[in-house]
């Protein structure tokens, strides 16, 4: 059993070079039980009888990689998901930003941007979306022609709807969104203030000055090295006394750049780098 579980690992670290290599998408550093698990759902989607099947096809099929792409990220989100962090963000995050002139944040990997528009709505309804850019990056084209669209299924709405109360919204959902035929699509002024853009934690640069970076649930998918590279851009896109927001089961504790943030608000996992 040992000695499967080793060829598998052998496998798909050479599925993840050849992945690199031809389309210059890094997951070499990803934590190798959630890549198992991912990679063995693709094998079955695609009809291949092994990763190197896969690895196969993602080589010789341009078209099969966007399938693979689509299991080796995970854009599935609710709007104001985790309501207490949104609520933290509203007390501890919103009068610090509400000093700036004008306000940046960075939602890294914003999957289907059901938190970006989240965001959008937090400061629509603080009276600062106007003088507020929001930068949501992700590495799956597809994930982001989605979240640009901001399109969704209606019945999704009555949970938003509730995480939306239990994080202290100040207004109706409803205000934000547009109903029709089963889907709800989000107010065009809400967009204006989105720019969607590919970028890859892995392989890409620091994002610019920005006063908040919302990266939650993206860090738990990482091995150490690749953690520490990501907390290292989030650290070097944020300006003196910038925050940062990671998912409930992460957190900066164990990484290379604790000691540059000072803990704002635990359970909510907010930060704050330091001066």
């Amino acid at each position: 059993m040992r000695a499967l579980a080793h060829e598998v690992d052998l496998e798909i670290r050479l599925l993840l070079d050849a992945i690199y290599h031809r389309y210059q998408h890094d997951f070499r550093d990803y934590a190798v039980a959630s890549l198992r698990r991912r990679l063995a759902q693709a094998v079955e989607h695609l009809g291949c009888l092994s990763v190197s099947g896969l690895q196969e096809r993602v080589l010789h099929d341009p078209t099969a990689f966007p399938s693979v792409l689509q299991y080796l990220t995970v854009p599935v989100s609710d709007m104001f998901r985790d309501p207490w962090y949104f609520r933290a963000v509203r007390e501890h995050v919103v009068p610090v930003l509400r000093t700036y002139p004008s306000i940046k944040l960075w939602i890294a990997g914003c999957g289907h941007g059901e938190e970006v528009y989240s965001f959008a709505i937090v400061l629509a309804e603080e009276g600062m979306l106007d003088r507020t850019l929001i930068y949501a990056t992700d590495i799956n084209p597809a994930g982001l022609e989605a979240a640009q669209a901001g399109i969704y299924p209606l019945d999704r709405f009555r949970r938003f709807t509730e995480n939306h109360r239990r994080a202290g919204g100040k207004s109706s959902l409803s205000a934000y969104y547009r109903a029709a035929y089963g889907s709800a699509a989000i107010d065009k002024r809400l967009k204006k203030r989105i720019v969607f853009s590919d970028h890859s934690l892995a392989t890409d640069s620091a994002f610019g000055e920005v006063q908040f970076v919302s990266c939650r649930n993206v860090l738990i998918y990482f091995n150490r090295t690749l953690q520490d590279r990501a907390v290292g851009l989030f650290h070097d896109s944020l300006c003196r006394r910038g925050f940062l927001g990671l998912g409930a089961k992460e957190s900066l504790r164990f990484t290379a750049h604790a000691a540059a943030f000072a803990e704002v608000e635990h359970d909510a996992r907010i930060y704050q780098r330091k001066a």
